[in-house]
């Protein structure tokens, strides 16, 4: 750190760089607001990129009442899509009618409420489907005779958290990966954090007014340990699974699939040839660095597709599998899926003493909210705060034409036709217009550089590393993409070389 950041005084030191801290940086930077964000290891590398990659308003949660949750997801799941049509868009789920868990009508009902709860523009409303007769139904078994079908979205949720934190810097705030937070010292109005730097081992010193602690599956432990705080309010840890297998069937829609646990798992079209199935929901009381799956999980999950779909899948047909935890707010919800989504603010500002910010609970779809309520609160410590801003604001990349994802593929391959036209996807997916940033320059494929696999060049690694912060293989392969599905093991190395090679000053610098 430079001798000017070692005695500044920051505004805004936010803990954590899941989707809730760079979110909450993000709209602190834009008002104005000096911030720094510690993460202790690499962007979204826990909860926020272990979701089931679905922007939604979450309709199991209307059998809960949760009616003001519900409403305020459907307006972000709006929002979110007109911010970004690259890595958001929209996706028809199909719930087949089982009368056996719930009835009819009180389905329809649900889908009334989540077409009606908020105004909806861009999304296909609810309808009514006989199954034995339409191409949905193919792939269900011939028990199934009724379904209804509603619209959600899917999201890369890893690089919703990266845009974030990359819209946050080119607003001025600094975002410190592989930085721990040792200690903290509250002397008076200001916070004195101690840092260490996990590549150096080199501990400093940063002073600031506010600190946001949003550190998802570890804000209880950062609270007590690390501010010496105690509050009331509790988290309560939930693992989350999902497996990963070859296309179970054709066509683009997912299926939304009824337990007789009266649980539901999603079976959703990924990455082109596989499907994502999944979560599971299981109370989880150990280290949240070292979560995976069960045997007994992935065991649940085949049987949910193999209860609905036709042919049967084993845990021999899992091609990949992830497990995340889930930082809940306990409300005292005995059933671990009934447990709510919602956020909980914990604000810690006795008088005279700096103030600390924790956030517990939340949902990815709701993030942007959470962020201007968060800065709500705050807002009494910042008498100037600027005004709420990232209502109606793209995140980076997002900026294409009447967010048309097609008409932009389009271009970018009549002006690059020497791309492979599943690469130009891809890179659309991705970056949308950034991908002008590492492509702008070529007239060939060989002025991207070498090519690793399915079209990941060193252009495009190059500026993963000096403009989002990648560093390791696995920051690239199964975080700022998912490219770890279609490459073999011997890609995944050569990558790992080359970083290494490239590595020193890179990570932490400011895109060209």
């Amino acid at each position: 750190m430079d001798k000017t950041a070692k005695t500044q005084v920051l505004d805004l030191l936010v803990v954590g760089g899941g989707i809730n801290g760079c979110g909450i940086t993000r709209d602190a930077a834009g008002r104005g607001l000096s911030v720094m964000l510690v993460e202790q290891s690499d962007l979204a590398s826990a909860t926020s990129s272990a979701s089931t990659k679905l922007i939604h308003g979450g309709l199991r949660y209307l059998e809960n009442y949760d009616f003001r949750l519900v409403r305020e997801a459907l307006v972000e799941r709006e929002r979110l899509l007109a911010a970004a049509p690259h890595i958001i868009w929209p996706q028809r789920f199909v719930l087949p009618h089982d009368a056996k868990i719930r009835p009819a009508w009180m389905v329809r009902i649900g889908l009334f409420l989540y077409d009606h709860l908020a105004k909806r523009k861009r999304l296909e409303g609810c309808s009514t489907i006989r199954l034995r007769s339409h191409p949905y139904g193919q792939a269900l078994q011939k028990r199934f005779s009724l379904g209804f079908a509603y619209s959600d979205c899917c999201v890369q949720d890893s690089r919703l958290v990266v845009l974030n934190a990359m819209d946050a810097r080119e607003r001025g705030a600094r975002i410190a990966v592989r930085t721990r937070l040792v200690s903290t010292r509250r002397q008076a109005d200001i916070w004195t954090a101690t840092l260490e730097d996990a590549s150096t081992r080199r501990q400093y010193n940063v002073r600031a007014r506010v600190i946001v602690n949003a550190a998802g599956p570890w804000v209880a432990d950062v609270l007590k340990a690390k501010l010496g705080v105690e509050t009331t309010k509790h988290v309560r840890l939930i693992k989350g699974s999902h497996i990963i297998t070859r296309r179970l069937y054709d066509g683009e829609h997912a299926y939304i699939l009824q337990n007789a646990d009266e649980r539901i798992v999603f079976a959703i079209p990924y990455e082109g040839e596989f499907t994502l199935i999944g979560t599971t929901d299981l109370p989880y009381e150990e280290e949240p660095h070292s979560v995976s799956i069960t045997a007994e999980e992935t065991q649940y999950l085949c049987d949910s597709v193999n209860h609905s779909l036709r042919g049967t899948i084993t845990p021999g047909d899992v091609v990949w599998s992830y497990a995340g935890v889930r930082p809940l707010f306990d409300d005292g919800s005995i059933k671990a899926s009934v447990v709510t989504r919602d956020y909980v603010f914990d604000l810690d500002a006795p008088p005279g003493l700096a103030p600390a910010l924790s956030i517990f609970g939340g949902k990815i779809t709701t993030f942007r909210r959470l962020a201007e309520h968060a800065l709500d609160e705050l807002k009494p410590f910042f008498p100037g705060l600027k005004p709420a801003w990232t209502e109606r604001a793209k995140l980076p990349g997002g900026d294409i034409a009447n967010e048309d994802l097609e008409a932009f593929v389009d271009d970018v391959q009549r002006r690059r036709p020497f791309l492979d036209p599943k690469v130009t996807r891809r890179l659309a997916r991705s970056y949308g217009t950034r991908l002008e940033r590492f492509t702008a320059h070529a007239k060939s494929g060989a002025d991207l550089g070498r090519d690793f696999g399915m079209g990941l060049t060193e252009a495009e690694i190059d500026y993963l590393r000096q403009a989002e912060w990648a560093v390791t293989a696995d920051d690239i392969l199964w975080r700022r993409s998912k490219l770890g599905l279609h490459l073999p093991a011997l890609a995944a190395a050569d990558l790992a070389a080359y970083l290494t090679r490239g590595q020193v000053g890179l990570a932490k610098s400011s895109p060209r």
